[in-house]
């Protein structure tokens, strides 16, 4: 008959585990310490599989080096390959939040492996005399190179997915800017008429701006390619054999396909959080411009009587339990807060990293939990915005055009024309009579009509040339 629990001990004692479970007697006890977010280190799968890349590659560095033999070795990297697939993820319970510097995380990796590689050898989980979590999985290790290069991985790994969706959400402004390249609008700055552009050219510069933290992103991603895995516990390899930082990180870029390297400087690498506060800038400066972007749509799009109205969003619901007709611009309202988010995640990145002291950053759960929160957020946000959003934005191409009409703005473009002393002469009549510019240019007889209609025609707008009466 099976046990219901199975014993196993460590420094501070014996506690029953469950034999149901693959982590052990660590995990547990980090489980029951820290209870704070009930979010589990699972809620990253790519930070599981990459901890798991990080042991497969240490197994058979190990093996080569021989420090393990063929069969324990063999077991924990068949161990690896099942979390590598997407298996028993639900055994990393260990909350995000953690004291320890990933110790326990790290801990809890080695124990569900090793209670796997036992599995796979025919043994009952927690004898650990057949396949050790700490002598075994974890040998030539620490979890201050296991952790921050498995983080490292993982990162790429998430930044590659949140790009895919940066040139989703680029392509549909692309669109609308080729869609809206006819519409002439009139441009703003301070919130006042400015002067004529195409509605085509606000959305080409979206895609534009997005573009330009495309490769942002690509630049930060390149920086984290760059591991400490041999360093140990700070940097001078203590417990592992001369040759295993050169041979496990050949190893783990062959496995991973991702262009590893080690670190000149282990014991520099080992403390230095420089890097994820570059990628966390890149990912607060991506949000800021989204968010910007989204305060835009809200503004183009207000109305529908009384505000801009020069867009109309895609009706998404109902917006209000008391207002019948009311229909809000709700996809850009939640992409803003999650730019507000990302800001504050990168505050908490930079005093996470402040914080780190001598040869170690014990803050770098809280570092890797806020980067992989604001990377999957900004990762929706994109899609969400460019499904339920953008691809649906249609142009009041009559009321754009009638603004433009009517906008003191455009006496600006008739300057070479008709002299600056004649348009500020036809704004002022305009704007105390209530009347256009373009009324008022024909009634007096200042341009005809055909040199007006060219001066101020979509295509002058969108490529201006000089032109004179």
């Amino acid at each position: 008959m099976t046990k219901e629990y199975r014993l196993e001990h460590d420094l501070l004692g014996e506690r029953k585990v469950s034999n149901n479970c693959y982590y052990g007697v660590q995990t547990l006890r980090a489980k029951e310490n820290f209870a704070m977010t009930g979010i589990p280190i699972s809620s990253t799968p790519s930070m599981i599989i990459a901890l798991a890349y990080v042991k497969k590659a240490a197994a058979l560095t190990n093996l080569e080096l021989g420090l393990l033999n063929t069969k324990t070795a063999k077991a924990i990297s068949e161990a690896c390959d099942q979390l590598i697939d997407g298996q028993h993820h639900d055994q990393f319970v260990v909350d995000v939040f953690q004291g320890g510097a990933g110790t326990s995380t790290n801990m809890n990796a080695n124990e569900v492996i090793a209670n796997l590689a036992l599995e796979i050898l025919g043994e009952e989980k927690g004898d650990y005399r057949h396949c050790h979590p700490n002598n075994d999985v974890n040998c030539s290790q620490s979890t201050n190179d296991v952790y921050p290069t498995a983080f490292r991985i993982a990162l790429h790994l998430e930044l590659k997915k949140l790009l895919d969706s940066m040139r989703v959400l680029q392509q549909s402004f692309a669109q609308k800017g080729t869609e809206f390249a006819d519409v002439l609008k009139m441009g703003r700055t301070q919130l006042q008429d400015a002067v004529p552009m195409t509605l085509g050219q606000e959305f080409a510069a979206y895609a534009t701006t997005t573009g330009a933290d495309i490769n942002q992103v690509v630049e930060a991603q390149k920086l984290i390619h760059e591991i400490n895995l041999g360093a140990t516990a700070i940097g001078t390899g203590l417990n592992s054999p001369p040759d295993y930082t050169k041979k496990v990180t050949e190893c783990l870029r062959t496995l991973t396909g991702i262009p590893l390297k080690s670190s000149a400087d282990l014991v520099a690498a080992t403390w230095d959080t420089g890097d994820y506060i570059q990628v966390s800038g890149t990912l607060k400066r991506f949000a800021i411009k989204l968010s910007k972007i989204c305060n835009d749509l809200r503004l183009l799009s207000s109305g529908p009587r009384a505000g801009f109205n020069e867009i109309n969003l895609p009706k998404m619901q109902p917006g209000s339990s008391i207002m019948p007709g009311k229909v809000n611009p709700v996809i850009p309202e939640v992409v803003n807060q999650i730019a507000y988010q990302v800001a504050g995640a990168d505050l908490t990145i930079a005093m996470a990293s402040e914080n780190g002291q001598l040869q170690l950053n014990v803050m770098e759960p809280v570092i890797a939990y806020n980067l992989f929160q604001s990377i999957l957020l900004l990762n929706r946000a994109c899609l969400t915005l460019s499904e339920k959003c953008i691809v649906g934005i249609t142009a009041n191409r009559e009321h754009c055009q009638e603004l433009v009409s009517r906008s003191i703005g455009i006496v600006t473009a008739l300057n070479p024309c008709i002299g600056y002393e004649n348009a500020s002469a036809v704004a002022k009549e305009a704007l105390e009579n209530g009347r256009s510019v373009y009324e008022l240019i024909l009634e007096k007889h200042l341009l005809s009509k055909e040199k007006l209609d060219e001066i101020l025609s979509a295509e002058n707008m969108m490529h201006p040339h000089f032109i004179r009466a």
